[in-house]
């Protein structure tokens, strides 16, 4: 009896030997990402300009293609519909789409950077709406397109800038730090001239006064910056009286203090 085989197993074989030569002998192919701002705000009637960027393992070539497309956000603009194509760049070279962009549409990026930028002058109230980015650079063409929703505003209706608001706040902490420093140094002016002014006027008048005995001066000295105990007295003038009234009577110094008279 003759043997018979099938050729099942053989065509296996041969699809699998030729799927690993493929996968062998093919060059990987990598996705692009493409970057862009979510959302730019331009005044009616300015430049504008959409930033986007792409990063992909391919070196850029004469093969690559930028492709800048518009769908407007109004639904009585013609190109409410579907994003239409605005701008197409190819070979190093630009090509402008519908022609209410023609003219208002410049490429001002630099492909060798990675950098696909358009500018937009002037922009108008018709430009709300999004706009597409999408790169393409073989082998690398699979990615997801940036999208840019572009508001065109009054002047008015700007946000305000952050770096007014940063210019706000220094000068602000500037004018507190100065109104420290003027605090600071009225006090230290203060505290200098309390601590020079020394005890009351009684210390000074005393001071000044003649001492003719010692007992007097120590006396005198042992007084100084005390609190007395009664009512503060006025200056000690010292007078020489003549108690006997004779010729040869002699002069005593005695203090003589005058009351300070205070109003209550």
């Amino acid at each position: 009896m003759e043997q018979k085989w099938s050729n099942a197993p053989y065509m296996r074989v041969l699809f699998a030997g030729f799927t690993l030569c493929v996968a062998l002998v093919t060059k990987p192919t990598f996705g692009i990402d493409i970057y862009a701002e979510p959302e730019v705000i331009i005044q009616n009637g300015t430049t504008g300009i959409l930033r986007c960027s792409f990063k992909s393992h391919e070196v850029v070539s004469s093969s690559t293609t930028v492709t800048w497309s518009f769908q407007s956000s109004e639904p009585d603009n013609k190109f409410s519909s579907a994003p239409y194509v605005i701008f197409y760049f190819t070979g190093g070279k630009g090509f402008p789409g519908q022609i209410e962009f023609k003219d208002r549409v410049q490429f001002i990026g630099d492909i060798n950077k990675r950098d696909v930028s358009i500018q937009l002058s002037p922009a108008q109230f018709s430009d709300n709406g999004t706009f597409f980015c999408d790169v393409r650079n073989p082998p690398d063409v699979t990615g997801t397109m940036a999208r840019i929703e572009l508001r065109v505003v009054r002047r008015e209706s700007l946000p305000q800038s952050n770096t007014t608001l940063i210019i706000g706040a220094v000068c602000g902490a500037l004018l507190l730090l100065v109104l420290i420093a003027i605090a600071a140094c009225i006090v230290t002016r203060h505290r200098t001239r309390h601590d020079y002014e020394g005890c009351t006027s009684l210390e000074s008048v005393s001071s000044q006064a003649p001492q003719p005995r010692k007992k007097v001066e120590s006396g005198l000295e042992s007084s100084k910056c005390a609190i007395p105990p009664g009512p503060l007295q006025g200056p000690v003038i010292y007078a020489q009286l003549d108690h006997s009234g004779s010729k040869n009577s002699f002069h005593k110094m005695e203090p003589v203090v005058y009351a300070d008279i205070r109003k209550n």
